[in-house]
């Protein structure tokens, strides 16, 4: 069992999803470096951009196994 994020973290990532998806990557690092400044503690940084490193992750699976489905 993985760690619970609170909701602020869940909020804040799917916020930054839906505005500039295209940005972020499957790459912790580049996702942090993308977050850079902008948030308030170098903590809810990594949380937010771990966050949404496996939620790219997790889109990519769910869309590979539903083309698999479909064939």
């Amino acid at each position: 069992m993985g760690r619970i994020k609170t909701g602020l973290v869940k909020r804040t990532s799917r916020n930054l999803l839906a505005e500039s998806s295209d940005q972020f990557t499957k790459d912790f690092d580049k996702n942090k470096r993308i977050l850079g400044n902008t948030m308030p503690s170098r903590r809810l940084r990594n949380m937010i951009a771990g966050f949404i490193t496996r939620a790219k992750m997790n889109t990519k699976k769910i869309i590979q196994e539903e083309s698999q489905i479909t064939k």
